[in-house]
Parts: C-alpha cells; sequence; structure tokens
C-alpha cells in the first residue's frame, strides 16, 4: 500500500512538471493525472526483471483503488450539493437508463451479426462467439471470468472463451481512454461542452497560445473551501473529511445489510439440481443476492444524501462547505485516474487474432455511434456528451474509464451527469453487462436458435429503443 502510494505521488507531481512544461498536453486538454496514469502504465510494463515483482505488487494493488475511490466521490456528490430537484430529473434518468439498454444490446446485436455475416462462413465458432464484445468491452474482466465458464459448456464449446474474454476487456480498456481522449478534443472544438471549464481547471498552467508570455505569471490565489468550525474545536478541512467518510460508511453498511438480507432469502429457495459450472453461474445470476449486488458507490451515493439529511434534521447543514466536500472528492478523482490507467492489464493471450479483431472493430464503431449519434438523440440536451462519455467509458471497460473522460470535460462535476447515471445504474446492472440476460443468452438461447434470427431480432429490439429514446427526449422538458 504505501509503495503504491508513493509510486502515485510521483508520478502525479512528474506528470505536473511536464504539462506545465509542454504546451501540447494544455491544447489536447490532458490534465497531470491522465500523463501520470501513462507514465506508471509504462512504467509497470516495461520494468526489468529485475523489479518486476515490485511493479507486478503495485499494479495488483492500484487495480483495487479506482472501485473504492468512485465511491468516495460519489458519496460527496449528494453531500455537497443537493440533487436536482427539476421536474425533468426522473425524465433523466429514464433516458439515460434507456441508453445504457441501447448501448449493451447493441453490442450483443453488432457482435451477432457479424459473426453471422463475416465469422462463420469462414470459421468454425458457436454463435456464442458474438458475444464477445459485451463480454468485454461492457463487462470488462470480471465478467469475461464469469463468461469463461459458460463458454466452456458442452452447449458452446468455445475453446480460450475466457481469455479472448479478457483479451477484449484489455483492448477495451485501452482503446476507451486513448479514443474517448481524441473525442473530447473534437467535442472541445465543435461545442458540445463548455470549453471555460477548462480554462478554470488550467489555472495553474498556461495555454498553449499564452506558454511565452504568461509562463511567469502566476495564477491568482483564491480560497478553495470555508471553515464552519472554530480552529481550537477541530480543524475546519478535517470536519469536511469526516463528513465525507460518514457517507462512505453509511454506504458501505447499506450495502452489507442488503446483501445479508438478499443472501438470506436466497437461502430459502436454495437448490441442490445444478451440478454444472455454467448452469451454476445462470443460477447466481438469477438470484436475488446477484439483481441486488449494486456497485458500492450507488450506495455511497444515497450514503451522502443521508448525511445531508440527517445535518439539515439538527440543524447543522451549514457545518458542510460544498467547495471543501468538491475539493476532497476532486483530489479522489485524480488519484483514481492514475490507479485506473497505471494498472490496465494488457497482457493477454492473442487468439483467434482474425475474428476477434472484427468483434473487436465492430465493437469500437458501435460505441463511436452511441456516443457522437444516439447520445444526442437520447440523453438531456444540456449534457448529452458529459454523460455519454460516462456511458462511453462503461461501454468500453469501466466505469473508472468513464470517469477519466467526465474528468477531463467537467472537471468539478458541475452538469447532472454523474448522478444521472448513478441513479439510473440500478435500472441495467443486474440485466446487462455481466448481468443475468449477459449470462442466459448464451446457455438458453443462442446455442437453440439459428443466429440469423437471434441477430435480427435483437438488431431490432435496439431499432426500436432508439426510437422510444429519441420521441422521449422531443417531449421532454428543456
Amino acid at each position: 500500500m504505501i509503495a503504491a502510494l508513493l509510486f502515485v505521488t510521483c508520478l502525479l507531481l512528474v506528470g505536473v512538471a511536464l504539462r506545465i512544461r509542454f504546451g501540447i498536453f494544455q491544447w489536447l486538454y490532458i490534465p497531470a493525472s491522465v500523463i501520470a496514469g501513462m507514465l506508471g502504465l509504462a512504467v509497470i510494463q516495461l520494468a526489468p526483471a529485475s523489479v518486476g515483482s515490485t511493479t507486478t505488487a503495485i499494479a495488483a494493488t492500484l487495480s483495487d483503488w479506482p472501485n473504492l475511490l468512485i465511491a468516495v466521490v460519489f458519496a460527496g456528490m449528494l453531500l455537497e450539493r443537493k440533487p436536482a430537484e427539476h421536474r425533468e430529473n426522473a425524465s433523466n434518468v429514464g433516458r439515460e437508463a434507456l441508453m445504457v439498454w441501447i448501448i449493451v444490446l447493441g453490442q450483443t446485436a453488432c457482435g451477432l451479426l457479424a459473426t453471422w455475416i463475416f465469422i462463420q462462413p469462414f470459421y468454425d465458432l458457436p454463435n456464442s462467439f458474438g458475444m464477445l464484445i459485451e463480454t468485454g468491452f461492457a463487462g470488462g474482466h470480471g465478467t469475461a471470468a464469469a463468461m469463461g465458464e459458460v463458454f466452456a459448456h458442452e452447449s458452446i464449446a468455445l475453446a480460450g472463451g475466457r481469455d479472448l474474454g479478457i483479451l477484449m476487456a484489455t483492448v477495451g480498456l485501452v482503446y476507451g481512454v486513448v479514443s474517448g481522449i481524441g473525442w473530447i478534443n473534437l467535442g472541445a472544438r465543435r461545442g458540445w461542452f463548455p470549453t471555460n471549464r477548462l480554462d478554470n481547471l488550467d489555472k495553474d498552467t498556461p495555454r498553449l497560445d499564452s506558454v511565452t508570455s504568461d509562463a511567469a505569471s502566476p495564477p491568482p490565489r483564491v480560497p478553495i473551501g470555508y471553515a464552519t468550525i472554530r480552529g481550537e474545536t477541530l480543524d475546519p478541512l478535517l470536519l469536511q473529511a469526516l463528513w465525507l467518510m460518514a457517507a462512505f460508511g453509511i454506504g458501505m453498511a447499506m450495502q452489507q445489510a442488503v446483501l445479508m438480507a438478499a443472501a438470506a432469502a436466497d437461502g430459502w429457495f436454495a437448490s441442490d439440481t445444478l451440478r454444472d459450472a455454467a448452469n451454476q453461474q445462470l443460477s447466481t445470476r438469477l438470484s436475488l443476492s446477484r439483481i441486488l449486488d449494486f456497485p458500492l458507490f450507488i450506495y455511497t451515493l444515497f450514503g451522502g444524501l443521508i448525511v445531508r439529511r440527517c445535518t439539515r434534521m439538527l440543524g447543522c447543514e451549514d457545518r458542510i462547505d460544498s467547495d471543501s466536500i468538491g475539493r476532497i472528492s476532486s483530489a479522489a478523482m485524480d488519484v483514481l485516474v492514475v490507479a485506473a490507467i497505471a494498472s490496465l492489464n494488457i497482457a493477454a493471450v492473442a487468439t483467434m487474432i482474425v475474428p476477434f479483431s472484427i468483434l473487436a472493430v465492430v465493437g469500437a464503431i458501435w460505441t463511436g455511434v452511441c456516443l457522437l449519434v444516439i447520445s444526442r438523440w437520447v440523453l438531456p440536451r444540456d449534457h448529452w456528451f458529459e454523460l455519454g462519455l460516462i456511458n462511453y467509458g462503461m461501454s468500453t471497460g469501466v466505469t473508472a474509464t468513464g470517469f477519466v473522460l467526465l474528468r477531463l470535460v467537467d472537471p468539478d462535476l458541475d452538469t447532472d451527469a454523474a448522478e444521472n447515471y448513478a441513479l439510473a445504474a440500478p435500472l441495467s446492472a443486474p440485466f446487462v453487462g455481466g448481468g443475468m440476460l449477459t449470462i442466459g443468452l448464451p446457455l438458453l438461447v443462442l446455442e437453440r436458435v439459428p443466429l440469423g434470427i437471434t441477430s435480427l431480432v435483437a438488431v431490432g429490439i435496439v431499432i426500436a429503443m432508439i426510437v422510444v429514446g429519441r420521441r422521449w427526449q422531443q417531449t421532454a422538458t428543456v
């Protein structure tokens, strides 16, 4: 833990120095945390054998950080500010949930269609091969590991399915970060988000067009937070950290309580009839424990709301300083960015490279279409790009990637994008992207129904959802 913390510290300091020194990073809107993460990835992957075990241990430690740091960010979200109370908020959350279904089911539909038309005529592969896009891109490494047992089932018999899934997840992670930065630069030049946020972010460094003239000018000093308690009672910044820790702790307690209750309920309906590993995976996805096993950040989001409501009831809501909470959350976000990028696992077994590459290209095209076209049709008009970036990261690996991208365009979480994403997650997470449908389709449908039929049905469902989403946006209050 200490070695990983020192490693991240060094990376961030070097990242800040490089961003100040080289104007190209400012022009590309690449923050110091992303530079630091890329440097960390290079160090971990290129380290000589003599220190390889140390860097491997650091990478393993960093890989556990993003899930916790995302939970910290969400703990401060409703603690820092009240949840949106405008009437269209429910509509925004609903359309975000629909957009996730469009993205993930679209990955399945595109994968099945590509397998049917381009792959099976030349390769003897099962229908379920088309699930690899959703398995790796939307599901990530965890889903790839679980789907390995499904792909190995005798009805599918996809040799190397687990390795292919992990490779797809790794490709998705790297592609999501690199291409996402490209889309952000395109969006900045097309006016898809207010670039003045980036100007505020860059007060510590000059813009590219003023590197020579303003490099020696120190930025104006402004307060980043205000004391809400006397210093002799408790350090004011520590008080804000305690509010955030309380929200995080309440979220963890809520998650454990829900999972314990669900496990107790599942115990009443336990069955010993499912012997093979694949059907056990399906049974697990259908269990109440799996359905209610939402990510920790969803619970910490409501933990922050509970803390704010409690302080309001006790008459001490003014002791919460939103600026300080926001800065602590931003610090967690920066460390998250470094950990998420530096710990990328790019070592995977390259097998069946041609059909795999076909699916990877198809998946990349679909995620781009979803971000640049369909998101604008479905998501809230005032922050469609910001919310689309979170979905883009989610659909190419992990939610952490989405927040890496969001950090570039909305560093202070000024929009409702992150809040909408969190509130909509329970409407999709148990079912797609590693949920019940992901596990169930190969076992129950794909190897029992002709691939052409399932492909066309899946495409039809996705098109119908896009039409519904576009009409929903047109009728929503702006």
